[in-house]
């Protein structure tokens, strides 16, 4: 008998939500960088989330079930292809010809907005295993 059913989805949901906070803080952190390793400023990236599903599937006729669901996991982390901006600034050492900067396409205010819907993600998640984890105490607690 398992006495706490959601808690594989809600520690995948968790494990997610901490990967998608991560990405977010990189692209926080490099949000001024002019140069990478590629030669370009730092490209944002993004993370996309898939339902993990059963191992086995359901057949056509059959359709998916409630049951066969089994939470969230990170699908893929890709890079925003968001042109970058150009300021102009001739002594900043990775200035072209023209005096012109490339920047990153980071965006801050975005930044910040899902760092926030992360963290209440990961709170609501943890409160569903905090109450997942009592219900199994006071079924454990039950006398008869």
């Amino acid at each position: 008998m398992d006495l706490l059913p959601g808690a594989n989805i809600t520690a995948g949901a968790l494990d997610a939500e901490k990967l998608r906070m991560e990405v977010i803080a990189q692209n926080i952190a490099n949000a001024n960088t002019t140069k990478t390793g590629t030669g370009e400023p730092y490209r944002r990236k993004m993370i996309t989330f898939e339902a993990r599903l059963d191992d086995v599937m359901p057949s056509v006729s059959d359709g998916m079930a409630l049951k066969d669901l089994k939470g969230v996991q990170v699908g893929d982390i890709k890079d925003d292809m968001t042109p970058f901006k150009s300021v102009y600034n001739p002594g900043h050492p990775h200035a072209d010809e023209n005096g012109m900067v490339k920047l990153p396409n980071v965006n801050m205010a975005i930044e910040m907005v899902d760092m926030i819907s992360s963290s209440r993600s990961y709170e609501a998640n943890l409160a569903v295993m905090r109450t997942s984890r009592q219900l199994a105490q006071q079924a454990i607690n039950i006398n008869f």
